[in-house]
């Protein structure tokens, strides 16, 4: 099992994202991961997952979505 990182951020906080490739980005908590010491914030980060068609989602495609950050890259804005 893997150790907890102790977080400084929690679900609908407001951070800023102090280093990396989008440094000075911002936005909501929307989710936070602990076992992998990583956050989700809205906006930032945006990935493109490639979805198969299924009975679902008969068009499939490729949907955009937010990707982790590390929690270490980002600073709550108080």
């Amino acid at each position: 099992m893997a150790k907890k990182i102790k977080t400084h951020v929690k679900k609908n906080d407001e951070v800023v994202v102090i280093s990396g490739a989008h440094k000075g980005a911002s936005g909501k908590v929307l989710q936070v991961f602990p076992e992998k010491g990583h956050v989700l914030v809205e906006g930032v980060r945006i990935i493109k997952k490639h979805a198969r068609r299924t009975q679902d989602r008969p068009e499939g495609g490729i949907i955009e979505r937010e990707g982790p950050i590390h929690i270490s890259n980002v600073k709550r804005v108080d």
